[in-house]
């Protein structure tokens, strides 16, 4: 035994001082990262050390200070180890982040010195996309063999980002294909799009041929891309028009459980000022019908938008059927009902994890986009099921009264909590604040559920007001803090909020367009976050 032991200590002072050597070289050591994109993934590599080590992969929200130290907490998002030179990751991944490489010892971490940093977006190609590699993907077709009424509903692939889009009618096929600027061909254009569909009025266009393209624009009117390839309308004017409208359940993961505030959109029809959404425990006995069903459970009318939130808990079992028509100026149905969509509640996809908490955990974002949208939400990117509990608008105060009825029949086993952003920038202190967060983890507790806080990211108040022309108060940033602060002295927390913050200690505009609802690139951030503390908190 003795001789083992003997032997076991040389062989290791022999490894410390090979590692410590300068004449071998390891001090200096720096492996060079490299990524690569393939179906659904990045592929990092790096060269292998000749001397045995495994090897630590960072993920960093802001570029690090220095080659030689680990990132501190507030910085670094996830970290994995492996013994191979390169390892996997999912393209769910947000592009704002920052990777690097170290090999590791029993003695030395680093060994040597941590690789370059790479930004994946600059370093995978794919997705630091030429601004004219960005464009709208036509969808609806109209060929001879299959013509349009005067009518069409023409619709394309959604452009991440895009608030608004701007169509373009041509007499041909344009002079500047992947443009930005108007065409000469140019018969009209309209910018009153604000969902990935049009149903356009051909009226006025005597001939039976016309071509169409579409641009993404951001919340100031500047295009995101370039114009679509040109697509050929031609029109039969025998054929009646569509006055229904479009069923638009855009990136409906079927995984994704139902959320318990559910939201409806669709794709508007013409000559519809509002619409009216009718909910129903049975399929409608009126398919297409102007009349409503007699399986009606719940309906709301709208007034110039293309979505629709609901504003009851879907929390009996069951499935649900919903459709949406047009109303004209004068209160009349424009037409038929659009086709019907269904979706289901099932309580027990909630039993492992739900979601609690206002707009950021309900959904939507890019000002254009509601929970409907499922890209925009967080729950779409963790890597455990969870069931969204989160209703827009909702306050600490709010939350804390809909505990019981919204929460307990999921009967969660945890529940993420994000809450209080809307008390504190309307002036509610913090003190009120901590107290009815603190109500609502004691309702955990006795309820058998462990309650899992989320940190508060920041706002950012002027595009807040640019946006919603909504004031937040001066003392923001100190009730922020004390909220989060407060969270931190939880035994189970996850901390989002130093990995939103910018040197004005305030939300990004990369982050969020309007300043409070954060959009694709952060909701991939947050379940990041999430999925690397996630075995910490449930431990």
């Amino acid at each position: 035994m003795k001789r083992i032991i003997m032997i076991t200590l040389m062989t290791l002072t022999l490894l410390y001082a090979l590692e410590v050597s300068e004449a071998v070289g390891f001090t200096g050591f720096k492996p060079h990262l490299q990524i690569n994109y393939t179906t659904n993934e990045y592929i990092l590599s790096w060269p292998r050390l000749l001397y045995p080590a495994y090897y630590e992969v960072e993920a960093l929200s802001i570029p690090p200070v220095d080659d030689r130290n680990q990132a501190d907490n507030s910085q670094r998002i996830v970290s994995y180890r492996t013994w191979k030179n390169q390892l996997s990751i999912d393209d769910n991944f947000p592009f704002h982040t920052y990777w690097r490489v170290s090999a590791q010892t029993l003695f030395h971490k680093p060994l040597g010195k941590y690789s370059n940093h790479i930004n994946l977006t600059e370093a995978s190609g794919r997705l630091a996309e030429k601004f004219d590699q960005v464009k709208p993907v036509p969808t609806s077709f109209y060929p001879v063999n299959a013509p349009a009424s005067i009518r069409p509903m023409l619709t394309w692939s959604v452009v991440p980002g895009a608030v608004y889009y701007e169509l373009e009618f041509l007499t041909t096929v344009p002079e500047n294909p992947n443009d930005v600027f108007p065409s000469k061909n140019q018969l009209r254009l309209t910018r009153e799009v604000f969902t990935n569909g049009y149903n356009a009025d051909l009226s006025w266009f005597e001939e039976n041929r016309i071509f169409w393209r579409v641009r993404a624009l951001n919340q100031k009117g500047n295009p995101l891309g370039v114009f679509s390839n040109a697509t050929e309308i031609c029109i039969d004017r025998t054929i009646i028009p569509v006055t229904k409208p479009l069923v638009n359940n855009r990136h409906k993961p079927a995984p994704l459980p139902t959320p318990l505030y559910p939201a409806y959109a669709w794709i508007p029809v013409f000559g519809a000022v509002s619409y009216e959404i009718e909910l129903m425990n049975q399929p409608p006995e009126n398919p297409n019908g102007i009349e409503p069903s007699s399986y009606r459970i719940w309906s709301k009318i709208v007034t110039g938008l293309n979505d629709c939130y609901d504003d009851q808990p879907r929390i009996i079992p069951g499935k649900y059927y919903w459709r949406v028509r047009g109303i004209d100026v004068g209160g009349n149905p424009v037409g038929g009902y659009s086709d019907t969509a269904e979706f289901t509640v099932d309580l027990t996809r909630g039993q492992y994890a739900a979601a609690f908490g206002d707009s950021i955990t309900h959904g939507g974002g890019a000002i254009s986009y509601s929970p409907a949208d499922t890209d925009y939400n967080y729950q779409t990117y963790l890597h455990f099921p969870a069931v969204n509990l989160g209703k827009s608008g909702d306050t600490s105060e709010a939350m804390l009264a809909r505990f019981d009825h919204d929460v307990l029949p999921f009967k969660p086993k945890y529940l993420i909590i994000l809450g209080g952003t809307n008390s504190l920038r309307g002036g509610v202190p913090s003190t009120q604040v901590i107290t009815e967060l603190a109500a609502i983890r004691d309702k955990c507790l006795t309820n058998g559920i462990r309650p899992i806080f989320l940190t508060l990211p920041p706002v950012n108040p002027g595009n807040i007001d640019e946006v919603f022309k909504e004031e937040t108060v001066s003392n923001w940033r100190e009730e922020f803090d004390a909220v989060n602060n407060f969270i931190r002295r939880e035994r189970y927390f996850i901390d989002l909020e130093p990995h939103f913050t910018d040197g004005n200690r305030e939300l990004p505009d990369h982050f969020a367009i309007d300043g409070l609802h954060p959009d694709i690139e952060a909701k991939k951030l947050m379940a990041q976050i999430i999925n690397a503390h996630w075995t910490r908190v449930v431990r």
